[in-house]
């Protein structure tokens, strides 16, 4: 197997495409928003990512037959303006090499459909429980900080802390070097635990910048349920989080 392979399973025609990245990190804030936007808008399949760079694993679906882990691409048509390609996927790269290989491949098939701008989605982990997760920004040109500012994204000159570690930041920076405009909404999360709070709070300001709207009933319903269970738990010491961890954003 060579270090990348790409398989198109549909070759779409895309008018100047916008592409969303949602992959997994910290609360699974971005792979949760990523899965829940490609769920509502029934985004379709057309390309698979597989890499050395990925864990050597397949996965077992519930009938039995496996799958080679992958990240995915999907599209979806609007009625005006640009489309959407989402990426999302079961891991991002296990290396720092991988990394660097991966997210330029994402930007190669991105630039072969003529993209225009990259929003990546990732949770930035607080160490606590967080009720109403604020969503914080990072952009790779000053007018697209004032365009977020403006549907509610917060800019904090110390947070996040240790910069953007991951597919969510790489994605920025070396879009940046292809003259792609691109920027990385992160939502407040605990990290503790899969948070579909955080990624709620994404999507409502996603939903705004990519003009769609998004029915979030099953995102709110797993919200009450974690909300349940951390109630359960108040009594119990939460879990200690390194100073380090507290860095990473995906």
């Amino acid at each position: 197997m060579k270090e990348l392979m790409v398989i198109y399973h549909e070759e779409p025609k895309l008018r100047t495409p916008i592409l969303v990245e949602g992959l997994p990190g910290v609360g699974n804030v971005g792979k949760l928003a990523a899965e829940h936007l490609i769920m509502k808008l029934k985004a379709k399949k057309f390309a698979s990512i597989y890499s050395k760079h990925f864990p050597p694993q397949v996965l077992i679906g519930n009938d039995g037959v496996i799958r080679l882990v992958s990240n995915d691409l999907y599209y979806h048509k609007t009625k005006s303006g640009s489309d959407i390609i989402i990426l999302s996927g079961d891991y991002q790269g296990i290396s720092q090499e991988g990394q660097y290989d991966i997210s330029h491949e994402i930007l190669d098939i991105f630039e072969r459909y003529k993209g225009k701008r990259i929003y990546t989605l990732g949770g930035w982990s607080v160490g606590k429980l967080v009720n109403q997760p604020r969503v914080l920004g990072a952009t790779t040109t000053l007018p697209l900080v004032k365009e977020l500012k403006a549907v509610g994204v917060e800019f904090s000159k110390d947070e996040p802390a240790g910069g953007i570690v991951g597919a969510a930041g790489l994605l920025l920076g070396l879009g940046q070097l292809r003259n792609i405009e691109a920027a990385c909404l992160m939502g407040e999360t605990s990290g503790y635990f899969s948070d579909p709070k955080s990624a709620q709070a994404i999507l409502e300001i996603l939903g705004k910048l990519i003009g769609v709207k998004i029915d979030f009933t099953e995102l709110e319903q797993h919200s009450k349920e974690i909300d349940d269970l951390t109630a359960s738990l108040n009594d119990m010491k939460p879990p200690t989080v390194k100073p380090d961890e507290l860095k990473y954003i995906g």
